[in-house]
Formats: C-alpha cells, structure tokens, sequence
C-alpha cells in the first residue's frame, strides 16, 4: 500500500522544475531530493551544450538550496531513490514517458504523490475543457481565451489597441546593408566553478553527444533568470517585434529573449515573463507590436505546444501523412554544416552545431522548411530538435515538428504546409547575396535547393495541396510552369545542398 505524504516528504525535482514555484510556496519547508542519472544523460545522442545546462541547472540548484538539498549521482533514478531511502513527493513530469516512469515508481511506493505541474500558466485539466470535442485546432482561439482568462493586453472585454494581432508588423525584413541590428548584447551568465566541475565530468564520462562545447550562454538559475528577462525587456524587446521573423548572417541572436532554456528548465515562470513585457508597453517603454509578439510566443504558442502535446497522445509522433520516408543525411544528423553551401542552411546548421540554438523562422523556414520538401522522416526529425537543441524537451518539439513544421498530421494543427522557395529566405534574410545558389532559379547547377524543391514538393503533393483554400493556388501555379518534368528529375538526384 502506498504511503500518505507527510509535512516533512520530501520533494524530488526534476531537471526541468528547478524554479522557485516548484519548491517553494506551500512546499518551501520540504527536504529536496535531485537526481544526476547517467542513464539519463545517455539515453540520447544530446548535444554537448544542453547536457552541460541540464547538469549546471541541477547543480547550481543544489548549492542554492543548501542543507535543505540532496544531489545524488548515480546510474539510474532506481538506484538514486533507493540511496535516499525516503519515498518522495513528485510534479507531474513533462513528458509521456517519464509520466510512466512515475507511476511505476508510486507502485512501488518509492513516490507517494503526483502534483500537478506548477511551470505553466494554464493547467491542464482546464485545457482540457476548453478542447472539449474539438477534432481541429486553431492557435488564435487558445491565445484569445488565454488573454482574457489571465488579463493580459486587456481594456476591459476588449484587447488592448482594439486588435488582438500585430503579426504583420512583426515581419520586416533584415535592415539593408548591415550585418547585425543596434541592439543592446542579451544577458550572458558568468561561469562559475559549478561549470568548471560540469565540464570537466562531460570529458571524463565520454558521453556520445553531437555540437561543439562552448560558453554557457542561457541562464540556469532563477536569479539568472530574472536579469536575462530584464536585459530583455529594458534593452532589446522594442526591436523584438519588427525583426521577429528576420534572419542575419551576422547577428544569431538579433533581438530575441533568449529565455527559452530557463523557461523549460523551470526557472522562469512564463506569467513573470508576460507581465513584465506588458508593463513595458503600459509604461511606454515597448511598442504595442513588439509586446504583443512576445506574449503570443510565450502565453499564446508555447502554452498550445505544452497541451496539444498531452491532448494528442503519445501515438501522435507516429502521424506520417505525407508518407515522408527519407532517413535523415549524415551530414544533418552530425551537424556538418560546412558539407552544405546552401547559405542559409549551413547557417542553420551551424548555430545548432555551435551554440545548439537558432531562432524559430530557421527552425520552421530553413531547417523545417528543407526537411519537409526533402521528406525527411518526421519522428526521426522530431527526435533530432528534441536533442540537438538546448532548448528542446520530448514535450517541446512534437507538436512543433509533426504537425507545425512537416504536416505530418494532416492538418490536425496546422492548417497548411510551411513550404515555400527562396523568395521568402531571400526577403527575410541577408543569407542569399553570398550564397552559390540564385533564389532565383528552379533548374541548372545554381538552382536553389528550397525554390527547385518548393516546385518539387509541391508536384509531389499535388493532390492533398488542391484541396486545400490556403495552397491550391500553388498547385496551378505548379502545373503552368515548362519545366516542371526538369525540376522534379533534377531534385530527384540533388546531393549537393
């Protein structure tokens, strides 16, 4: 029989619920229990940047919480629970399988109750009704309901500015000629000696990871935190909006918070984001537009990720409805960026490779982009973000993958595929003037591999995409051009991107 919780069972974090809402409040006089699982750190092939903010977060929350703290290192969580030798109090974990995990261990009496998650704005039960029997999704309509329901941009019953979305506002291309926006540099933690001991532990374990080791660059930390937030709403958030979509060769970070490494770490609630964000605007200090893109990001998308990720179901990865059945290359899976003169992608791939971050139009327009018109396995796809990206949990990139970046759910969240040529890439970034390929061209050895595969992709999925309001004009479009049997048969023997 499993035993009642006590005042004094103690509380077992996990690595991604390290902030003070977790441990804190009603459960600020609880012994804490932290577990390093080697097991855990290789279970996947992760990126050698996000396994060293994982162990650093871990860390760093151990010496902030004192005696009140224990930090095992072991080989498994089994083993750990069985060190302490207490049964202990968990959240709801954040992902399928850990959720599993944690009821096999209250079976076992090693947990004795299941808390739900504190690190998100809504909880899940009331998503829950508000999805109801809904069989499509509409992101505006959550992010609506989620303004109204916690006040945020709101006059009243009415959103602020008379308009619920500046997102074409928010969709200026990079400024010409320069090569990085005047902008204040983000928030960069100092490392500590915490860091050092993480680092020098990689190199000793022999972990298999891909990317490089660099500086810590996110804030592990709730104090962290909190300056990352205010360097980003003081300094950088009245240009956030207008570039938000813009890409640099220059400037990997543009005007971006940056805060998604300790939002899914746990260290930063998303409400204290949105509402200093808000204040900004109410105090004059950020435009409407810029304010508003930021909070859809973080109340309106990232909430939606976090529920349809549970709403679907654990089988949802398996979704494939473009059949899409090419094994991810060599050279993306090891993040071989300079295999690829493609600049754009070899960008991309760089910024994983060195910093294990880009921002969200190279994830969906480039990376996402040539995935879905190459036909890259969806779930190998979806595997890769979750590991080679410091920001990327099992319930991050599902829904972000399979259903917003290759369709591969049929449209069940989004309602069109995120294909398109080198017309955008060339509009929304300063990449093609130094690229080998023309934007320009679908046919010949400087063809561009997203315009020639646009065309491609496009032919293939004919039928799905003339029935579609949002994409049949493209189909016409496809079946005007001369060189349509050229196209297909050059992109069906492309090996060089």
């Amino acid at each position: 029989m499993t035993p009642r919780p006590s005042d004094d069972t103690p509380l077992w974090l996990f690595a991604d619920q390290l902030g003070p809402r977790v441990h804190g409040g009603e459960h600020a006089h609880r012994p804490v229990l932290l577990v390093e699982a080697e097991s855990a750190l290789r279970r996947r092939r992760y990126h050698r940047q996000k396994l060293h903010l994982v162990m650093s977060g871990l860390r760093h929350a151990a010496a902030e919480l004192g005696e009140r703290a224990t930090l095992i290192r072991a080989g498994t969580y089994i083993e750990a629970l069985r060190r302490y030798g207490r049964p202990v109090l968990v959240h709801e974990p954040t992902s399928f399988a850990a959720a599993a995990f944690v009821e096999r261990l209250r079976d076992r009496g090693l947990v004795v109750e299941v808390l739900p998650t504190p690190t998100f704005a809504l909880p899940r039960n009331e998503f829950r009704q508000w999805a109801g029997n809904r069989t499509r999704f509409r992101m505006e309509d959550f992010y609506r309901e989620q303004r109204r329901r916690f006040g945020v941009l709101m006059d009243g019953s009415e959103p602020v500015g008379g308009r619920w979305n500046y997102d074409t506002e928010n969709r200026e291309s990079p400024p010409k000629g320069g090569t990085a926006l005047d902008v204040a540099a983000p928030y960069r933690p100092r490392e500590d000696d915490i860091d050092d001991e993480v680092r020098r532990d990689l190199d000793r374990l022999g972990i298999d990871t891909v990317g490089v080791d660099g500086p810590r660059l996110f804030a592990v930390t709730p104090a962290e935190a909190r300056r990352a937030l205010t360097r980003f709403i003081a300094d950088r958030l009245p240009l956030f909006g207008r570039y938000e979509d813009a890409m640099m060769g220059g400037d990997w970070a543009m005007a971006h918070s940056l805060l998604s490494v300790p939002l899914n770490l746990g260290v930063l609630h998303p409400l204290d984001a949105v509402h200093a964000a808000e204040r900004a605007y109410r105090d004059g200090a950020a435009p409407l537009a810029a304010v508003e893109g930021f909070i859809r990001q973080i109340l309106g998308w990232r909430e939606y990720m976090w529920h349809l990720y549970w709403h679907f179901g654990p089988d949802y990865l398996s979704n494939n409805a473009l059949g899409a059945q090419t094994p991810l290359p060599r050279w993306w899976a090891e993040l071989d960026a300079d295999a690829v003169s493609a600049e754009c992608l070899r960008q991309a791939l760089a910024g994983v490779r060195d910093r294990g971050w880009v921002h969200h139009i190279q994830r969906l327009m480039v990376l996402g982009n040539h995935a879905l018109e190459r036909g890259y396995r969806p779930r190998e796809l979806s595997d890769w973000f979750a590991t080679a990206f410091v920001d990327g949990f099992a319930w991050v990139m599902p829904t972000n993958v399979i259903g917003m970046s290759q369709h591969a759910d049929g449209g069940l969240l989004a309602t069109k595929p995120y294909a398109s040529g080198g017309a955008y890439l060339n509009r929304m970034s300063n990449h093609c003037g130094d690229c080998r390929f023309d934007p320009k061209k679908r046919l010949g050895e400087d063809a561009c591999p997203f315009t020639a595969g646009y065309w491609a992709f496009v032919h293939r999925h004919q039928n799905l995409l003339a029935a579609n309001n949002r994409t049949a004009r493209a189909v016409s479009s496809v079946r005007r051009l001369s060189d349509l049997e050229a196209v297909v048969e050059q992109e069906s023997h492309r090996e060089q991107f």
